[in-house]
């Protein structure tokens, strides 16, 4: 079972507020980050909820001045439902992911878990706060998905990044790289970004075409 303690020392920290940077520096050492995705998975392997979503609303959640709160699981549960066989799904203000990872889960036991294939589905967040988007990223990787996060302000368009988490291999068993697109004027254009408010982060880990890719361009 996952608490406050040890998800805290899984993490090297000895306060909740250094979670969201040390989690974040780890994320970007794809050795490291794989190591303590298994750690955390000895302590729960249940992978159809967010394991942070009490802890960071504890933790980390401004309740007060920006009145952050997280979608319950049960609401979570209904809107997945509702959005029925989709390819594509769009999470606004995602948090560290509870939609997604819900809405995932429903695409997993609708499929099945031996036909499910991470390439025939792409889900979206934006997510504009600093300490969510290391937990967005890392619930996302460890589950395979592919995936784009876009860390900025829904509203203005102005964005720090636009992350893309890609399963390489195409299978929900594996995890996911993590990669960081280039600030240019495709990316702009793509994402609807108005200004970049960090600098280019340079980090890429998907290098080539993954196989099942190259595969089907062959067949078109």
């Amino acid at each position: 079972m996952l608490t406050t303690e040890n998800i805290n020392h899984l993490l090297g920290v000895k306060e909740s507020y250094q979670a969201s940077d040390k989690l974040m520096s780890i994320l970007l050492n794809k050795e490291m980050r794989e190591k303590l995705f298994l750690e955390f998975l000895k302590l729960e392997s249940d992978v159809s909820y967010d394991w942070f979503h009490t802890y960071f609303q504890d933790e980390h959640a401004d309740r007060r001045k920006h009145m952050q709160d997280f979608t319950p699981n049960t609401l979570s549960d209904v809107v997945s439902k509702l959005t029925g066989e989709s390819q594509n799904t769009l999470d606004i203000a995602s948090g560290t992911g509870g939609m997604t990872i819900r809405k995932w889960w429903e695409d997993c036991l609708r499929e099945g878990p031996f036909v499910y294939l991470p390439s025939n589905h792409l889900y979206q967040c934006e997510e504009l706060s600093d300490r969510a988007i290391p937990f967005l990223l890392f619930n996302l990787l460890l589950r395979g998905m592919n995936a784009t996060v876009l860390h900025g302000d829904v509203l203005s368009r102005e964005v720090k990044q636009v992350y893309f988490i890609q399963n390489e291999h195409d299978d929900h068993l594996l995890f996911s790289s993590l990669n960081v697109f280039p600030h240019n004027e495709t990316i702009c254009n793509e994402f609807n970004v108005h200004m970049w408010l960090e600098a280019e982060l340079w980090h890429i880990e998907s290098s080539e075409m993954p196989s099942h890719l190259k595969f089907e361009e062959e067949q078109a």
